[in-house]
């Protein structure tokens, strides 16, 4: 069975490795039959949420401040499966997908589903050391288990700073490869 798939992007730093990662996953998945769309948060203006509790109020519009959320939100509102496609920053998500996440919340407010059943994380990073996706890991599961969300799986590359790094290493097939299977 086919699956609508939102990919969601947080690296200002374009063509970069998570840039590429994301790509692998959508080829793969899309070979496969799955409609694959794509969210680039970082080249997108995504205001902070303002906690004005207004959500879906204003022509039923997520946020009534009108920025580049509301067509994240009508994404969402398409789709069975989110990706979060990101680089590690500070151990956890960079503040363009941050932003995006705190915006969920208009979901809660404005007592709205989203046919999203299932999600997963691909991040990379610059150091060696496996534990500095714990931060991100656990706000992921917090999200996904806030959203009831099935955390489907989580896939990591360290070692990966410059750009294109990536391209250099067997991860790229491998997160096509995951892609194939989600």
């Amino acid at each position: 069975m086919s699956k609508r798939i939102l990919i969601l992007t947080g690296s200002p730093r374009r063509d970069g490795n998570s840039d590429l990662m994301a790509e692998a996953f959508a080829r793969g998945a899309s070979e496969v039959g799955n409609r694959v769309m794509r969210f680039e948060a970082a080249h997108k203006h995504i205001q902070g949420c303002r906690a004005c509790d207004q959500c879906f109020s204003k022509d039923n519009k997520a946020c009534i401040f009108d920025d580049d959320f509301n067509e994240l939100a009508s994404l969402m509102a398409e789709s069975d499966a989110i990706v979060f496609c990101t680089p590690l920053y500070w151990y956890t998500f960079p503040s363009q997908i941050k932003a995006v996440i705190d915006k969920f919340y208009s979901f809660i407010i404005g007592k709205k589903d989203v046919p999203i059943k299932e999600c997963m994380l691909i991040s990379c990073g610059e150091l060696d050391d496996p534990h500095v996706f714990d931060g991100i890991v656990r706000s992921f599961e917090l999200i996904a288990q806030d959203r009831g969300w099935k955390n489907s799986a989580h896939y990591f590359v360290n070692n990966v700073s410059e750009k294109g790094a990536i391209s250099h290493t067997k991860h790229l097939q491998k997160i096509y490869d995951i892609g194939k299977e989600f």
